[in-house]
Formats: structure tokens, C-alpha cells, sequence
């Protein structure tokens, strides 16, 4: 019977996720390669920790550390181009250069001090843990090239994936404490069940994040327009309100909540704003985040073609702007209290077809 470590059939699941994730993307944005990047990584940590641990090739290990290193700057810098006007100023080399400092100096010290390369991967994971937390307590807005429609999904990945490298350096500490108590007694198993779940948790969230991007930037889709953006100053609540007056018409005449790759920063474009601008007016006039802000049109849509069509759920979802039947069946639930089918019987408008959904 040929013996196959666990940690790679959890590399065969990153395959997968990255797959499927490739082949529902019709086309990116060149700062994808980053969530790309990642998810590969993973899968290379996760091969190299069933050599070590699978067939105990303990020469991988100086690979494993700095593939650790190399993990926690990677995905600080993927959650990172979710959050910028331009994503390819992510990919540029005086962007990249300083998170690979951290890679070398573990280098560095597996050649001359390796006693304290661990040390370092503790430093480096809590640092970018807590980057990528004080990233998040922004909000949900804070994330603008990520789809309205999944922009809470992507949200909850930035903080788990911050949480899970805290995580990392505490799972660290309980190993140093197994070593001094019980001479490492529980270490391997400790060590290899902790690094499956990491790897698949984060793996996860990072194809979550990427899944949940908009397939193109929109000053890509602009028709050429010169962009032209009012520069980031204080507004005051005139000022806010000026700026939802004119989000409110263009998304009750243009119908721009239609559009299923709608994020922040396209609405921003639209509107000439720097996406804070935007993100602080609904929030101050509407008390809502923008992303609450469109769904909340997109479910009135729906309620509109629930009523007055014998249109299949399904396509409803679609035709009011949401890519998934599940968020569209969230955000509906979260503003009339009820699913699109009871709705729909309770106005007295039936669909054989949705019977059979």
C-alpha cells in the first residue's frame, strides 16, 4: 500500500481551489498574481511538510522557514492590493523590496545564527498579523477593488488570515513551553496538525479574496476617459451630502447597482472621488458601509421583479446585480426578514419554476 502524508492530499485541495478559481476568472488584474502567488505557496509549504513529516527529510526544513517568512509579507501584500486606487503600484519592485527584507535576514541567520531564525519567524508573523488587522479596522470599505456583492467574504479572510499568523506565533510559544515542560513531547503533533489547518484555512481565505476581486480595473473599462479625481481633503457634511446625492442618482438612474463586478473604487471612478471620500459619505449620511449601501438597491430590485415578473429566482439574482444565489439570499433575508420564495408567495405571485430550484 503506497503511504500518502496528509499534508498532500491538502496540497491536491489547494490545486483545486486555485483551479477553479482560474477557470471562473475570464480576466484579471495583474496584482491577482499575488493571491496566485500565495495559494501557490502554500502548496509548496504543504509538500515540504509532508516530506518532513510524511518521510521525515529533515533537509527541507531551512526551505520550510523561509517559505514562512516569505508567507506572512505575501499575504499582507495581496490583502494589501485590495485596498489601493491602482493595483499594479502593488506590483512594483520599491512596493515589493522592503517584505522581502524579512525573507533575507531569516536567510541570513539560518547561515550564521540559526538558533534564532525561529525568533524571527515569530517577530515577522506578529507584525504582519497585526499589519493586516490594523488594515481591517477601517472596515469593510477599506477594501475597494473588491466585488460589493462579496466585499464582507473578502473582509472576514483579511482577518482571519491576520488572526491565523498571530495564531502561528502562539502555537510557537505553546511548542517552546512543550519543550521546556515535557522535552517535546507533543511537539510533532502540535507542529503538524496546527500547520494542516493553518494552510487550509488560509488557503481558503486567500481563494476566497481572489474569487471575490473584480475580474478588471475600472479606468480599464472606461472608454479611454482621462481620469480626473478631486484630491483627498476634509470634507464637511455639505460636502458628504452632495456626494450621496449624486451616488443616490446614479444608482436609481443608471442603474449603476446592476453591474455584478461593482466595487468602491469604480464607483469612486464614476464619481471623480478618492474611494475615502465616497466610503465616509455613506457612512456619515447613510450610516452604513457602501457595500450595505448597493445591496440594499440591489435587494429592492428584487422585491420589484418578485412582484411584478414570473421570472425564476435565479435570475432575478443576477438581474439585480448579485453573482451568487447565496449572498443574494443573505443580503434579502437581512433586509425584509424573509427568503425571495416566501416573499414572492406572501405577494401573492407564484412560480412553478422556482418550485423546482
Amino acid at each position: 500500500m503506497i503511504f500518502i502524508p496528509l499534508p498532500f492530499v491538502l496540497t491536491i485541495l489547494l490545486a483545486i481551489i486555485l483551479v477553479q478559481l482560474l477557470r471562473n476568472r475570464e480576466a484579471g488584474s495583474r496584482s491577482d498574481m499575488l493571491f496566485i502567488a500565495l495559494i501557490g505557496t502554500y502548496m509548496l509549504q504543504s509538500v515540504l511538510l509532508g516530506l518532513r513529516w510524511g518521510y521525515d527529510i529533515f533537509a527541507v526544513l531551512p526551505v520550510q522557514i523561509m517559505l514562512a517568512a516569505m508567507i506572512a509579507g505575501l499575504s499582507y501584500l495581496s490583502f494589501r492590493s485590495l485596498t489601493v486606487q491602482n493595483s499594479a503600484d502593488v506590483l512594483r519592485a520599491n512596493k515589493i523590496w522592503p517584505h522581502l527584507l524579512p525573507v533575507f535576514v531569516v536567510f541570513g541567520l539560518l547561515l550564521l545564527r540559526r538558533d534564532l531564525a525561529a525568533l524571527a519567524i515569530i517577530v515577522i508573523f506578529l507584525g504582519y498579523g497585526l499589519a493586516l488587522l490594523r488594515l481591517s479596522s477601517a472596515g469593510p470599505d477599506v477594501l475597494i477593488a473588491a466585488r460589493l456583492d462579496g466585499v464582507l467574504r473578502s473582509y472576514r479572510a483579511m482577518q482571519i488570515t491576520g488572526a491565523m499568523l498571530i495564531g502561528s506565533v502562539i502555537v510557537d510559544i505553546l511548542i517552546n513551553f512543550d519543550f521546556l515542560w515535557n522535552s517535546g513531547r507533543y511537539s510533532p503533533s502540535i507542529i503538524l496538525v496546527t500547520n494542516i489547518l493553518s494552510l487550509l484555512v488560509l488557503g481558503a481565505a486567500a481563494g476566497v479574496a481572489l474569487n471575490n476581486r473584480t475580474n478588471a480595473d475600472e479606468d480599464e473599462r472606461d472608454e479611454g476617459r482621462p481620469l480626473v479625481i478631486v484630491a483627498e481633503t476634509t470634507l464637511n457634511t455639505e460636502q458628504h451630502g452632495a456626494i450621496v446625492a449624486e451616488l443616490d442618482a446614479l444608482m436609481q438612474d443608471k442603474q449603476l447597482y446592476k453591474d455584478m463586478e461593482l466595487n468602491l473604487k469604480r464607483i469612486a471612478h464614476r464619481l471623480r472621488r478618492p474611494p475615502r471620500h465616497v466610503s465616509e459619505a455613506v457612512n456619515r449620511c447613510r450610516g452604513i458601509s457602501v457595500s450595505v449601501y448597493v445591496n440594499n438597491f440591489r435587494v429592492e430590485e428584487a422585491c420589484r421583479l418578485l412582484r411584478e415578473t414570473d421570472e425564476p429566482v435565479t435570475q432575478i439574482t443576477f438581474a439585480s446585480g448579485f453573482l451568487t444565489k447565496s449572498n443574494f439570499n443573505r443580503e434579502f433575508l437581512r433586509v425584509t426578514g424573509m427568503s425571495p420564495k416566501a416573499f414572492r408567495s406572501q405577494m401573492g405571485t407564484s412560480d412553478v419554476r422556482d418550485n423546482a430550484q
